[in-house]
């Protein structure tokens, strides 16, 4: 053939697609930026209605009616592979048939199998524009229900919308199972100015593997999990999964309908926090994790038995890396493979609510790792980071900066928030590292930092996210909670945001926290030395609505375990123990405590290991979680100990300046003025004949014993209670001359109680 031929014959294969060289190579390559341009069906010059199809690696396809078998033409191989071309008799309805040279179960070259389906380049438009419009305003705030993979039908045709935003990116197509990853087929179609790119799969549904697969904007090929995935694979595979769309049943109306109650500051709220990898496994350290069905058996009951009113857990959101206890997440809609499917984690929350027990979910705002499958320049810019590392990255973490004055990403965290509140009706979410969101200069170094456009170190952007979080999930999701993790001095993290607060429900209190446990720490003999930092935390307690948190941070990283940081011989660490925890409980504040301390772990949290279950065979670990159990249970039996947690009103010393004996008391007070007597001896030595003044005359009840022998303690007390004398003392008319055991706290009601 001559080349003046083979320049015609070329011409004439263009002619009858009706696309040009740049075309054919572009679809060929996988480079096309518009394949619907191209491809599905378009009305020739003279007026024949023209099926394009590109399936590489097919042998033949048809054209077959939309709602019969009945065969409209067979298509024309052209001039690459997989690319076909067929004429309808008019503009109607069809599906493709096509046959392929063998199966995927089969290795017989002589096989054909045949696959019947709608065209994806025969649907219009998909997305609306007010969906686009609320997306790149920031303010669509149900973006599980429109990016990602949504399950649907489409004029009778049952199959999948997918839809991703890559504003930048020159192509971008989805690969998966359903098309053997090949990243010349499935193009999609942007939607510009928005920069959305969206197709509609037929013939395939929940359950399938997918990425997106983008040719970014400096030419680089790229395959990215979904940004907006609602269900992904389990660690270490990487692909999202298409979620099943049959909504859940739920059966937590009475619970849903009561939880504002539940979360307000006149509420007990004790919590415990959970590492769901590590609680327990099947079989010991080395076996299977367990899965939120194992979890409503186990878990669940615990708690309850426990008398925890939450349950928190750290970060549920898929995340690649276990070493990072879920930190560092990429999915921020879809609840870990590792542990079930969205539908078990909803049955989880779900028999949580029917049980009495709220959740609460770990939520990372502020940062996400720099995996090439993630959010990292998704489309070859810094789309969801900042650009500059000085503001983008996270020297500490190896992890980028989300950049929330960027409208998209400021609506795609909101919408992260509302889709766990609202969707699966959680009960809160515990912002983690709110102080790095913060400061520009967080744990910078001078000139390694950007001011803001005042010439200042706060994030304003991030301040601006924060507060518009706290009103809108206030208006979206009615009695949730929204608790920071803030350990600087910022001012009004949990005042109103019409009042230039930040508008979070409670914050973490760490000066409490890191305090009090310094002073545990010190040998007895020097406490008196130290005993303001016990008093200390009350001079600011009701600045913000506190909650007292012993996480898992305190027990990790060489900090050793909680009983680890008791002094003294094994008899003296577990009775500082027991004081410091029911010092916590009987100070204002809800409570936070991580698993394994309610039984004295005795060794440092390892997040590859189950907790020592074997430990409550023995009597001091038991007294332990007896311990907590019934400070649980008066906690939230007694008003005073718990309806003015967050105002100074609960809380009035009776003795704080005695630190010679290290000794505090104090009262608890509710609503209507009723209180209770909390009384600690910090020491190892049994204190006798000391006395203490009340308002009351009559018979105290010694209500709780720290060092009861209920708790493996030595039942130094008061044998149950004791009378008043009528000699003043603290400015009361009546005392109570009282035994005060070693290392021990008492708790005494009045009379009238």
């Amino acid at each position: 053939m001559t080349r003046a031929d083979s320049r015609s014959r070329t011409a004439q294969r263009h002619l009858e697609t009706g696309l040009g060289a740049g075309d054919l190579e572009a679809l060929a390559q996988a480079t096309h930026a518009n394949p619907f341009a191209v491809l599905g069906p378009h009305r020739r010059a003279d007026g024949v209605h023209e099926v394009r199809v590109f399936v590489p690696g097919a042998s033949a396809v048809s054209l077959v009616a939309a709602d019969s078998d009945h065969l409209l033409g067979e298509c024309r191989a052209q001039a690459i592979d997989g690319l076909f071309v067929g004429e309808l008799p008019e503009s109607t309805g069809y599906r493709l048939r096509i046959r392929w040279p063998r199966s995927r179960q089969s290795d017989s070259p002589s096989e054909q199998v045949e696959q019947l389906v709608a065209d994806p380049y025969a649907f219009p438009l998909l997305l609306g524009e007010t969906d686009l419009y609320l997306i790149g305003e920031g303010s669509h705030r149900r973006l599980g229900e429109c990016l990602g993979a949504q399950v649907m039908t489409i004029d009778g045709v049952e199959g999948v919308r997918f839809a991703v935003w890559a504003p930048n990116a020159q192509r971008v197509a989805v690969v998966g199972d359903f098309n053997g990853w090949d990243t010349r087929r499935h193009g999609m179609r942007c939607r510009y100015p928005s920069g959305v790119w969206e197709i509609f799969i037929p013939g395939i549904g929940a359950g399938e593997r997918y990425k997106f697969a983008l040719i970014d904007v400096n030419g680089e090929r790229l395959l990215k999990a979904d940004p907006v995935a609602l269900s992904t694979e389990p660690p270490p595979l990487t692909a999202s999964v298409v979620a099943d769309a049959t909504p859940f049943a739920w059966h937590d109306e009475a619970w849903m309908a009561q939880r504002g109650e539940r979360h307000a500051g006149t509420a007990p709220i004790s919590i415990y926090e959970v590492h769901v990898s590590s609680w327990r496994k099947h079989g010991g350290d080395d076996g299977a994790l367990y899965q939120w069905r194992d979890l409503i058996d186990s878990l669940i009951p615990y708690v309850v038995e426990m008398g925890f009113t939450h349950v928190e857990l750290m970060p549920i959101m898929e995340y690649p890396f276990g070493g990072s206890w879920g930190y560092q997440p990429l999915s921020l809609f879809a609840p870990s493979g590792r542990f079930g499917s969205p539908a078990d984690f909803a049955a989880f929350v779900d028999a949580c609510h029917c049980a009495g027990i709220g959740v609460i979910l770990d939520w990372v705002p502020g940062h996400f790792p720099s995996d090439p499958h993630g959010l990292a320049r998704f489309d070859g810019t810094a789309l969801y980071e900042y650009a500059h590392p000085f503001e983008g990255y996270h020297q500490d973490w190896n992890t980028y900066i989300y950049n929330l004055g960027r409208r998209e990403v400021h609506g795609f965290m909101l919408a992260s928030a509302l889709h766990w509140l609202r969707d699966f009706h959680i009960d809160g979410l515990r912002v983690d590292a709110v102080a790095s969101m913060l400061y520009r200069n967080y744990s910078r170094r001078e000139g390694e930092w950007i001011p803001n456009r005042f010439g200042g170190t706060e994030n304003l952007e991030a301040v601006a996210f924060l507060q518009h979080l706290n009103r809108v999930v206030a208006e979206e999701a009615p009695g949730s909670v929204v608790i920071a993790e803030e350990s600087t001095a910022w001012p009004g993290v949990t005042a109103a945001v019409e009042h230039q607060g930040l508008g979070f429900s409670y914050k973490w209190n760490m000066g409490w926290m890191h305090d009090s446990l310094s002073y545990i720490s010190h040998d007895p003999l020097y406490r008196r030395f130290h005993h303001d930092q016990l008093t200390f935390g009350l001079v600011y307690a009701f600045d913000e609505r506190f909650i007292l948190p012993i996480s898992h941070d305190e027990v990790v990283h060489g900090k050793g375990s909680l009983l680890d940081k008791m002094p003294g011989d094994d008899r003296q660490r577990f009775a500082n123990l027991r004081a410091y925890l029911s010092f916590m409980w009987l100070h204002p504040g809800k409570k936070l405590l991580f698993m394994g301390c309610e039984f004295a772990q005795g060794r440092e949290w390892n997040h590859d290991r189950e907790l020592d279950w074997y430990l409550l065979q023995y009597a001091p670990h038991a007294g332990i979680q007896r311990l907590v159990g019934d400070l649980n249970a008066l906690y939230r039996e007694r008003p005073e100990l718990h309806a003015l947690d967050c105002e100074g009103a609960g809380f009035r010393w009776v003795i704080g300046d005695d630190s010679a004996n290290s000794v505090f008391a104090w009262w608890r007070l509710d609503a209507a003025g009723r209180r209770v007597l909390a009384i600690a001896n910090m020491t190892p030595q049994r204190l006798s004949g000391y006395r203490v003044g009340v308002p009351l005359a009559g018979y105290w009840t010694e209500r709780f014993n720290s060092d009861s022998e209920r708790y493996d303690g030595d039942n130094v007390g008061n044998g149950g209670g004791l009378p008043s004398e009528p000699v003043a003392a603290h400015g009361e008319r009546q005392s109570l001359v009282l035994t005060l055991p070693p290392l021990g706290v008492l708790l005494l009601m009045p009379p009238d109680a």
